[in-house]
């Protein structure tokens, strides 16, 4: 690993909506923007915003699925690894919902 990987990741981390995201994340498996924008309650050019510092540290895996990204925990990422204790810990009042794309991807 390099420093600026390190960086990136640590950077990432600092933010309390990506961890809300990565804590989502963990407790779902895999969601689609359009589950986490209305949890979150934030816009969706912010939410991309988020998403890309996420892949850009190499934290979150996504999967195209006709027009819907599906975002994942990149489980490979051994810092990561590291913090997922305490990411798994934090508690957030944000829940999800049924939404649009799961209903499509059927």
């Amino acid at each position: 690993m390099q420093l600026e990987d390190l960086r990136l990741v640590y950077y990432a981390l600092a933010d309390e909506i990506r961890l809300k995201i990565l804590k989502l994340l963990i407790d779902n498996k895999e969601l689609c923007v359009c589950e986490l924008q209305p949890i979150l309650n934030i816009s969706q050019p912010n939410l991309s915003f988020h998403l890309r510092i996420l892949r850009d540290a190499n934290l979150v895996n996504v999967k195209k699925e006709g027009k819907w990204k599906y975002y994942s925990i990149n489980k490979e990422n051994e810092i990561l690894k590291v913090n997922l204790p305490f990411i798994q810990s934090l508690e957030i009042k944000e829940k999800i919902q049924p939404n649009i794309c799961k209903i499509e991807k059927k």
